[in-house]
Protein backbone atom coordinates (compact mmCIF):
# COMPACT_ATOMS: atom_id res chain seq x y z
CA UNK A 1 0.00 0.00 0.00
CA UNK A 2 1.40 3.40 -1.03
CA UNK A 3 1.27 6.08 1.70
CA UNK A 4 -1.23 8.91 1.00
CA UNK A 5 1.48 11.58 0.94
CA UNK A 6 3.39 9.70 -1.76
CA UNK A 7 0.17 9.30 -3.78
CA UNK A 8 -0.52 13.02 -3.51
CA UNK A 9 3.03 13.89 -4.60
CA UNK A 10 2.74 11.46 -7.50
CA UNK A 11 -0.52 13.10 -8.59
CA UNK A 12 0.93 16.61 -8.47
CA UNK A 13 4.22 15.67 -10.13
CA UNK A 14 2.40 13.49 -12.66
CA UNK A 15 0.30 16.45 -13.75
CA UNK A 16 3.41 18.59 -14.05
CA UNK A 17 5.16 15.88 -16.07
CA UNK A 18 2.16 15.54 -18.38
CA UNK A 19 2.13 19.32 -18.80
CA UNK A 20 5.85 19.37 -19.64
CA UNK A 21 5.39 16.57 -22.15
CA UNK A 22 2.49 18.38 -23.81
CA UNK A 23 4.39 21.67 -23.86
CA UNK A 24 7.35 20.03 -25.59
CA UNK A 25 5.14 18.06 -27.97
CA UNK A 26 3.10 20.98 -29.29
CA UNK A 27 5.99 23.49 -29.12
CA UNK A 28 3.90 26.43 -27.95
CA UNK A 29 5.46 29.13 -25.77
CA UNK A 30 3.41 27.96 -22.78
CA UNK A 31 5.29 26.54 -19.80
CA UNK A 32 4.64 22.91 -18.97
CA UNK A 33 3.53 23.67 -15.39
CA UNK A 34 0.69 25.80 -16.79
CA UNK A 35 -0.63 22.79 -18.69
CA UNK A 36 0.01 20.69 -15.58
CA UNK A 37 -2.12 23.05 -13.49
CA UNK A 38 -4.88 22.77 -16.08
CA UNK A 39 -4.68 18.98 -15.90
CA UNK A 40 -4.81 19.12 -12.10
CA UNK A 41 -7.80 21.49 -12.21
CA UNK A 42 -9.72 19.14 -14.51
CA UNK A 43 -8.80 16.21 -12.28
CA UNK A 44 -9.91 18.04 -9.14
CA UNK A 45 -13.22 18.99 -10.74
CA UNK A 46 -13.95 15.46 -11.94
CA UNK A 47 -12.57 13.35 -9.10
CA UNK A 48 -13.55 13.74 -5.45
CA UNK A 49 -11.05 10.99 -4.67
CA UNK A 50 -8.21 13.08 -6.14
CA UNK A 51 -9.39 16.08 -4.09
CA UNK A 52 -9.30 14.01 -0.90
CA UNK A 53 -5.87 12.59 -1.80
CA UNK A 54 -4.23 15.90 -2.62
CA UNK A 55 -5.84 18.07 0.11
CA UNK A 56 -3.43 17.22 3.00
CA UNK A 57 -0.39 17.84 0.80
CA UNK A 58 -1.80 21.12 -0.47
CA UNK A 59 -2.64 22.27 3.06
CA UNK A 60 0.94 21.55 4.14
CA UNK A 61 2.43 23.35 1.15
CA UNK A 62 0.19 26.38 1.60
CA UNK A 63 0.92 26.43 5.33
CA UNK A 64 4.65 26.69 4.58
CA UNK A 65 4.48 28.81 1.44
CA UNK A 66 6.35 31.67 3.08
CA UNK A 67 9.50 29.53 3.14
CA UNK A 68 9.53 29.56 -0.66
CA UNK A 69 9.93 33.35 -0.65
CA UNK A 70 13.01 33.35 1.62
CA UNK A 71 15.51 32.76 -1.23
CA UNK A 72 13.97 35.60 -3.26
CA UNK A 73 14.16 37.89 -0.23
CA UNK A 74 17.79 36.98 0.36
CA UNK A 75 18.58 37.63 -3.30
CA UNK A 76 16.92 41.04 -3.11
CA UNK A 77 18.88 41.88 0.05
CA UNK A 78 22.14 40.94 -1.67
CA UNK A 79 21.29 43.37 -4.48
CA UNK A 80 20.31 46.34 -2.29
CA UNK A 81 23.18 48.43 -3.70
CA UNK A 82 21.98 47.87 -7.25
CA UNK A 83 18.37 48.45 -6.26
CA UNK A 84 19.28 51.69 -4.48
CA UNK A 85 21.36 52.94 -7.40
CA UNK A 86 18.57 52.19 -9.88
CA UNK A 87 15.66 53.18 -7.63
CA UNK A 88 14.43 56.01 -9.88
CA UNK A 89 14.01 53.94 -13.05
CA UNK A 90 12.56 51.03 -11.03
CA UNK A 91 9.93 53.21 -9.36
CA UNK A 92 9.11 54.83 -12.69
CA UNK A 93 8.74 51.44 -14.36
CA UNK A 94 6.46 50.16 -11.59
CA UNK A 95 4.26 53.29 -11.64
CA UNK A 96 4.00 53.43 -15.43
CA UNK A 97 3.26 49.70 -15.78
CA UNK A 98 0.65 49.86 -13.01
CA UNK A 99 -1.10 52.82 -14.63
CA UNK A 100 -0.93 51.11 -18.02
CA UNK A 101 -2.41 47.89 -16.62
CA UNK A 102 -5.26 49.75 -14.91
CA UNK A 103 -5.97 51.83 -18.04
CA UNK A 104 -5.92 48.83 -20.37
CA UNK A 105 -8.17 46.90 -17.99
CA UNK A 106 -10.68 49.77 -17.86
CA UNK A 107 -10.62 50.22 -21.64
CA UNK A 108 -11.07 46.49 -22.18
CA UNK A 109 -14.01 46.46 -19.77
CA UNK A 110 -15.61 49.40 -21.56
CA UNK A 111 -15.08 47.79 -24.97
CA UNK A 112 -16.55 44.47 -23.86
CA UNK A 113 -19.50 46.27 -22.27
CA UNK A 114 -20.10 48.15 -25.51
CA UNK A 115 -19.80 45.01 -27.64
CA UNK A 116 -22.21 43.05 -25.45
CA UNK A 117 -24.68 45.93 -25.22
CA UNK A 118 -24.34 46.21 -21.46
CA UNK A 119 -24.56 49.67 -19.96
CA UNK A 120 -23.09 50.46 -16.59
CA UNK A 121 -25.73 51.30 -14.00
CA UNK A 122 -25.94 54.93 -12.99
CA UNK A 123 -27.38 56.25 -9.77
CA UNK A 124 -30.44 57.56 -11.62
CA UNK A 125 -31.19 54.10 -13.02
CA UNK A 126 -30.62 52.42 -9.68
CA UNK A 127 -33.10 54.75 -7.90
CA UNK A 128 -35.91 53.92 -10.36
Amino acid sequence: MIPPTILALLAVLGCQLAGEALSHAIRLPVPGPVFGMAFMLVGLIWSPRLRDTVRPLVDTILGNLLLLFVPAGVGAMLQLGTLGRDAGPLVLAVVVSTLAAISIGALTFALVARLTGERPDTEAEVQR
